[in-house]
């Protein structure tokens, strides 16, 4: 922060993306307390230590916006995430919390939930493991980071300015429910 404030003299918005962390997928019961610890020391606990710090400099520059970036697996957990779903269920806590704390003085906080999103993480899957990802998403593809980076500008910016609390799903219809069933096919 104070970097930011001797460059640039206040801070406007912030955009909070911590993750990692965590375990691999498995059983709850299966889960090492310290990889259960390392997802919310990083998940939460970064978008906690962030926001102490951003929000009093955006107070003394008259107001601003937070954007942090949870996750779908905070809104339709993933089975055997355990971690990683309830670190960034825990952000949409925080985000509303922050929100409530801090709204009559003109700092806004809001979260994006973002789903399955084209990055190198996922690439590891491979080309078959991503097909899969992608076809559980209502429109049978993944994000992109840029379709991510533009929710949180637009959220920073003033077409935002009556929106704080919020989750957004940003998602391609993941959270919204399960697609139809194939025609021809008996359910």
């Amino acid at each position: 922060m104070e970097q930011t404030l001797r460059a640039y003299g206040r801070l406007d918005f912030a955009v909070n993306n911590a993750a990692g962390g965590g375990h691999l997928p498995m059983p709850l019961a299966d889960v090492p307390v310290e990889d259960y610890d390392s997802a919310f020391a990083v998940s939460q606990r970064g978008v906690f230590l962030s926001m102490k710090y951003e929000i009093p400099a955006m107070l003394r520059g008259g107001g601003g916006s937070i954007v942090n970036m949870a996750s779908t697996a905070a809104l339709h957990p993933v089975a055997g995430l355990a971690g990683y779903a309830s670190a960034k269920f825990a952000v949409v806590g925080l985000t509303r919390v922050a929100a409530l704390d801090y709204a009559a003085s003109g700092v806004r906080v809001n979260a994006l939930a973002p789903g399955p999103i084209h990055t190198e993480q996922l690439d590891r899957a491979g080309p078959e493991g991503l097909a899969k990802v992608a076809a559980g998403v209502p429109v049978h593809r993944l994000g992109r980071p840029a379709e991510i980076a533009a929710a949180a500008v637009w959220l920073c910016g003033a077409d935002a300015g009556f929106l704080t609390g919020a989750t957004i799903p940003v998602d391609g219809g993941l959270v919204a429910g399960m697609p139809p069933f194939a025609r021809g096919r008996a359910g």
